[in-house]
């Protein structure tokens, strides 16, 4: 346990960033997951768009790399879009 008061609270702080972009990764997952699932369905439209929608916050909040993120959405896109 560290003994310095500014070492104490980045402990808290780095804690509470991991939490925070931990959920952030699962609803990710989650989202990609579902639009994957539906690809060749009409309902698809939606999740695809919130799927990618969360791969942007994402990216923004850096919790994923840009490039990642173009990635992940390309991928993601192609397998709609043969899909369907």
């Amino acid at each position: 346990m560290a003994n310095i008061k500014s070492q104490k609270k980045r402990i808290r702080t780095n804690a509470k960033a991991a939490d925070r972009n931990r959920a952030v990764k699962n609803e990710l997952k989650t989202r990609l997951k579902k639009a994957r699932a539906t690809a060749g369905e009409e309902s698809n439209t939606e999740d695809v768009r919130l799927a990618v929608k969360r791969i942007d916050m994402a990216a923004a909040k850096g919790i994923i790399h840009k490039n990642t993120a173009a990635r992940r959405k390309s991928r993601l896109m192609k397998k709609v879009n043969a899909a369907g």
